[in-house]
Protein backbone atom coordinates (compact mmCIF):
# COMPACT_ATOMS: atom_id res chain seq x y z
CA UNK A 1 0.00 0.00 0.00
CA UNK A 2 1.11 3.42 -1.07
CA UNK A 3 2.90 6.24 1.55
CA UNK A 4 0.94 8.79 -0.53
CA UNK A 5 -2.67 8.71 -1.25
CA UNK A 6 -5.52 10.89 -1.50
CA UNK A 7 -5.39 9.99 2.97
CA UNK A 8 -2.05 10.17 3.44
CA UNK A 9 -0.86 11.08 7.23
CA UNK A 10 -4.50 10.67 8.51
CA UNK A 11 -6.01 8.72 11.12
CA UNK A 12 -8.70 6.88 10.98
CA UNK A 13 -11.12 4.42 13.23
CA UNK A 14 -13.34 2.38 11.51
CA UNK A 15 -15.51 0.36 13.67
CA UNK A 16 -17.43 -2.77 13.01
CA UNK A 17 -14.22 -3.31 10.76
CA UNK A 18 -13.68 -7.06 10.98
CA UNK A 19 -15.85 -8.15 8.15
CA UNK A 20 -18.28 -6.68 5.19
CA UNK A 21 -18.34 -3.10 4.85
CA UNK A 22 -16.71 -2.26 7.90
CA UNK A 23 -13.93 -4.12 6.43
CA UNK A 24 -13.42 -2.89 2.68
CA UNK A 25 -13.91 0.67 4.33
CA UNK A 26 -10.98 -0.33 6.56
CA UNK A 27 -8.60 -1.93 3.49
CA UNK A 28 -9.94 1.42 1.03
CA UNK A 29 -8.61 3.76 3.61
CA UNK A 30 -4.82 2.11 4.44
CA UNK A 31 -4.54 1.63 0.15
CA UNK A 32 -5.03 5.51 0.10
CA UNK A 33 -2.40 6.11 3.03
CA UNK A 34 -4.42 6.37 6.35
CA UNK A 35 -3.23 4.74 9.23
CA UNK A 36 -6.27 2.67 10.37
CA UNK A 37 -8.10 1.77 13.84
CA UNK A 38 -9.48 -1.62 13.19
CA UNK A 39 -12.35 -1.70 16.30
CA UNK A 40 -14.70 -4.54 16.30
CA UNK A 41 -15.99 -6.65 19.04
CA UNK A 42 -15.08 -9.76 17.37
CA UNK A 43 -11.32 -9.57 17.93
CA UNK A 44 -9.84 -12.40 15.48
CA UNK A 45 -11.73 -10.87 12.48
CA UNK A 46 -9.97 -7.52 13.03
CA UNK A 47 -6.70 -9.07 13.22
CA UNK A 48 -7.11 -11.15 10.31
CA UNK A 49 -8.12 -7.60 8.21
CA UNK A 50 -5.14 -5.91 10.41
CA UNK A 51 -2.66 -8.33 9.37
CA UNK A 52 -3.86 -7.77 5.61
CA UNK A 53 -3.72 -4.17 5.76
CA UNK A 54 -0.26 -4.46 7.29
CA UNK A 55 1.30 -7.19 4.93
CA UNK A 56 0.51 -4.63 2.41
CA UNK A 57 2.84 -2.24 3.63
CA UNK A 58 -0.37 -0.11 5.62
CA UNK A 59 -0.61 1.22 8.92
CA UNK A 60 -2.99 -0.78 11.57
CA UNK A 61 -4.38 -0.96 14.96
CA UNK A 62 -6.41 -3.59 16.06
CA UNK A 63 -8.62 -3.04 18.68
CA UNK A 64 -11.74 -5.41 20.61
CA UNK A 65 -14.43 -3.04 21.98
CA UNK A 66 -17.87 -2.97 22.29
CA UNK A 67 -18.78 0.13 21.16
CA UNK A 68 -22.41 0.37 22.43
CA UNK A 69 -20.65 0.79 26.01
CA UNK A 70 -19.36 4.50 26.66
CA UNK A 71 -16.56 3.31 28.56
CA UNK A 72 -15.10 0.92 26.21
CA UNK A 73 -15.06 3.94 23.43
CA UNK A 74 -13.66 6.41 25.80
CA UNK A 75 -10.86 3.28 26.34
CA UNK A 76 -10.85 2.65 22.66
CA UNK A 77 -9.94 5.96 21.97
CA UNK A 78 -7.53 6.57 24.39
CA UNK A 79 -5.48 3.97 22.79
CA UNK A 80 -5.85 5.44 19.56
CA UNK A 81 -4.50 8.86 21.10
CA UNK A 82 -1.49 6.90 23.02
CA UNK A 83 -0.54 4.90 19.70
CA UNK A 84 -1.38 7.86 16.98
CA UNK A 85 -1.61 11.28 18.80
CA UNK A 86 -4.97 12.00 16.94
CA UNK A 87 -8.07 11.16 15.55
CA UNK A 88 -9.08 12.91 11.70
CA UNK A 89 -11.77 10.54 10.59
CA UNK A 90 -14.60 8.47 12.10
CA UNK A 91 -16.40 6.18 10.38
CA UNK A 92 -19.19 4.18 12.57
CA UNK A 93 -19.64 1.39 10.75
CA UNK A 94 -20.90 -0.73 13.34
CA UNK A 95 -24.79 -2.07 13.70
CA UNK A 96 -27.30 -4.62 12.53
CA UNK A 97 -30.84 -6.57 12.98
CA UNK A 98 -31.88 -9.23 15.02
CA UNK A 99 -34.73 -10.72 12.66
CA UNK A 100 -37.70 -9.34 10.57
CA UNK A 101 -40.71 -9.15 13.01
CA UNK A 102 -44.02 -7.81 13.26
CA UNK A 103 -44.52 -4.93 16.42
CA UNK A 104 -46.49 -7.29 17.98
CA UNK A 105 -43.48 -9.59 18.20
CA UNK A 106 -40.75 -7.53 19.34
CA UNK A 107 -39.34 -7.40 22.47
CA UNK A 108 -37.88 -4.48 24.79
CA UNK A 109 -34.42 -6.48 24.70
CA UNK A 110 -34.72 -6.38 21.14
CA UNK A 111 -35.46 -3.27 20.38
CA UNK A 112 -32.81 -1.62 22.91
CA UNK A 113 -30.59 -3.81 21.00
CA UNK A 114 -30.93 -2.74 17.65
CA UNK A 115 -31.38 0.70 18.47
CA UNK A 116 -28.32 0.36 20.57
CA UNK A 117 -26.05 -1.34 17.71
CA UNK A 118 -27.18 1.42 15.02
CA UNK A 119 -27.81 4.48 16.84
CA UNK A 120 -26.29 4.68 20.16
CA UNK A 121 -22.75 3.36 18.74
CA UNK A 122 -22.69 6.29 16.66
CA UNK A 123 -23.46 9.12 19.43
CA UNK A 124 -20.98 7.63 21.72
CA UNK A 125 -17.95 7.23 19.52
CA UNK A 126 -18.55 11.13 17.62
CA UNK A 127 -19.26 12.26 21.24
CA UNK A 128 -15.61 10.56 22.00
CA UNK A 129 -13.89 12.08 19.03
CA UNK A 130 -15.26 15.53 18.60
CA UNK A 131 -13.41 17.19 21.21
CA UNK A 132 -10.26 16.24 19.22
CA UNK A 133 -11.60 17.37 16.25
CA UNK A 134 -13.28 20.87 17.74
CA UNK A 135 -9.72 21.77 19.56
CA UNK A 136 -7.71 21.20 16.14
CA UNK A 137 -10.79 22.58 13.93
CA UNK A 138 -10.51 19.49 11.20
CA UNK A 139 -12.21 16.61 10.81
CA UNK A 140 -14.37 13.92 9.41
CA UNK A 141 -17.12 11.86 10.62
CA UNK A 142 -18.70 9.62 8.89
CA UNK A 143 -21.77 6.97 9.99
CA UNK A 144 -23.30 4.36 8.06
CA UNK A 145 -26.80 3.96 7.30
CA UNK A 146 -29.11 2.48 5.59
CA UNK A 147 -31.69 2.49 2.62
CA UNK A 148 -34.15 1.09 5.71
CA UNK A 149 -34.02 4.55 7.43
CA UNK A 150 -35.75 6.39 4.53
CA UNK A 151 -38.01 4.05 3.22
CA UNK A 152 -39.59 0.76 3.89
CA UNK A 153 -38.53 -1.85 1.26
CA UNK A 154 -41.54 -3.51 -0.17
CA UNK A 155 -40.44 -6.64 -1.24
CA UNK A 156 -38.76 -7.50 2.49
CA UNK A 157 -40.68 -8.29 5.90
CA UNK A 158 -40.58 -5.44 8.50
CA UNK A 159 -37.59 -5.09 10.20
CA UNK A 160 -38.65 -2.00 12.15
CA UNK A 161 -36.28 -1.53 15.07
CA UNK A 162 -33.50 -1.47 12.02
CA UNK A 163 -35.34 0.63 10.21
CA UNK A 164 -36.08 2.80 13.04
CA UNK A 165 -32.58 3.00 14.06
CA UNK A 166 -30.79 4.09 10.69
CA UNK A 167 -34.03 7.14 10.26
CA UNK A 168 -32.50 8.22 14.05
CA UNK A 169 -28.63 7.85 12.47
CA UNK A 170 -29.44 10.15 9.80
CA UNK A 171 -31.32 12.66 11.90
CA UNK A 172 -27.97 12.67 14.15
CA UNK A 173 -25.73 13.09 11.23
CA UNK A 174 -27.99 15.93 10.01
CA UNK A 175 -28.32 17.69 13.45
CA UNK A 176 -24.32 16.94 14.38
CA UNK A 177 -23.28 18.68 11.03
CA UNK A 178 -24.87 21.63 11.97
CA UNK A 179 -23.24 21.66 15.68
CA UNK A 180 -19.17 21.36 14.26
CA UNK A 181 -20.04 22.95 10.96
CA UNK A 182 -18.59 26.18 12.59
CA UNK A 183 -15.17 23.81 13.77
CA UNK A 184 -14.17 22.43 10.61
CA UNK A 185 -15.52 19.04 10.50
CA UNK A 186 -17.76 17.21 8.60
CA UNK A 187 -20.55 14.79 9.36
CA UNK A 188 -21.99 12.63 6.63
CA UNK A 189 -23.65 9.32 6.02
CA UNK A 190 -23.75 7.07 3.43
CA UNK A 191 -26.82 4.43 3.00
CA UNK A 192 -25.80 1.35 1.23
CA UNK A 193 -28.48 -0.63 -0.14
CA UNK A 194 -28.88 -4.60 -0.18
CA UNK A 195 -25.41 -5.70 -0.07
CA UNK A 196 -23.47 -8.49 -0.37
CA UNK A 197 -21.84 -8.68 2.63
CA UNK A 198 -21.19 -12.52 4.50
CA UNK A 199 -24.00 -11.23 6.90
CA UNK A 200 -26.42 -11.37 3.41
CA UNK A 201 -25.14 -13.95 2.45
CA UNK A 202 -26.06 -16.41 5.54
CA UNK A 203 -29.59 -14.92 5.72
CA UNK A 204 -30.33 -15.11 2.21
CA UNK A 205 -29.94 -17.57 -0.68
CA UNK A 206 -28.99 -17.18 -4.24
CA UNK A 207 -32.78 -16.98 -6.01
CA UNK A 208 -33.59 -14.03 -3.42
CA UNK A 209 -30.77 -11.91 -3.98
CA UNK A 210 -31.55 -12.68 -7.39
CA UNK A 211 -34.81 -11.35 -6.91
CA UNK A 212 -33.71 -8.80 -5.08
CA UNK A 213 -31.48 -7.72 -7.77
CA UNK A 214 -34.03 -7.76 -10.61
CA UNK A 215 -35.91 -5.19 -8.62
CA UNK A 216 -33.48 -2.47 -8.40
CA UNK A 217 -33.20 -0.02 -12.07
CA UNK A 218 -29.77 -1.04 -12.17
CA UNK A 219 -30.06 -5.28 -11.73
CA UNK A 220 -27.55 -5.79 -9.27
CA UNK A 221 -26.70 -5.01 -5.54
CA UNK A 222 -23.45 -3.08 -4.14
CA UNK A 223 -20.60 -4.76 -3.27
CA UNK A 224 -18.80 -3.53 0.27
CA UNK A 225 -16.37 -1.60 -1.87
CA UNK A 226 -18.86 0.49 -3.89
CA UNK A 227 -19.42 1.59 -0.06
CA UNK A 228 -16.41 2.29 1.20
CA UNK A 229 -15.45 4.78 -2.17
CA UNK A 230 -17.85 6.73 -1.69
CA UNK A 231 -16.78 6.97 2.11
CA UNK A 232 -13.79 7.70 0.83
CA UNK A 233 -14.62 10.62 -1.10
CA UNK A 234 -16.63 12.01 2.08
CA UNK A 235 -13.10 11.91 3.90
CA UNK A 236 -11.17 13.07 1.46
CA UNK A 237 -10.51 16.78 0.88
CA UNK A 238 -12.57 16.58 -2.27
CA UNK A 239 -16.08 16.85 0.07
CA UNK A 240 -14.56 19.60 2.20
CA UNK A 241 -17.61 21.67 1.76
CA UNK A 242 -19.92 18.31 1.67
CA UNK A 243 -21.93 17.95 5.17
CA UNK A 244 -24.97 17.01 6.34
CA UNK A 245 -25.49 14.68 3.30
CA UNK A 246 -27.24 11.01 3.02
CA UNK A 247 -25.54 9.69 0.16
CA UNK A 248 -27.34 6.76 -1.28
CA UNK A 249 -25.53 4.08 -2.72
CA UNK A 250 -28.60 1.32 -3.46
CA UNK A 251 -27.84 0.66 -7.76
CA UNK A 252 -31.12 3.01 -7.89
CA UNK A 253 -33.14 1.74 -5.75
CA UNK A 254 -34.38 4.99 -4.11
CA UNK A 255 -34.96 7.68 -6.35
Amino acid sequence: MAASGRLAGSIAIVTAAGQGIGEAIAKTFAGEGASVTLVDINLAEAKRVGAEIEAAGGAALVLKADVTRSAEVAAMVKAVLDRFGTVDILVNAAGGFHRFAPITEITDEEWERVIDLNLKTAFFCARAVAPIMIEKKKGRIISIASGAGIAPNPYAPSYLPYGAGKAGLIGFTKLLARDLGAYGVTVNAVSPGTTLTPRVWKVRDAESIKRIASQNPMRCLVEPVDTAEAVLFLASSEARYITGVNLNVNAGNLM
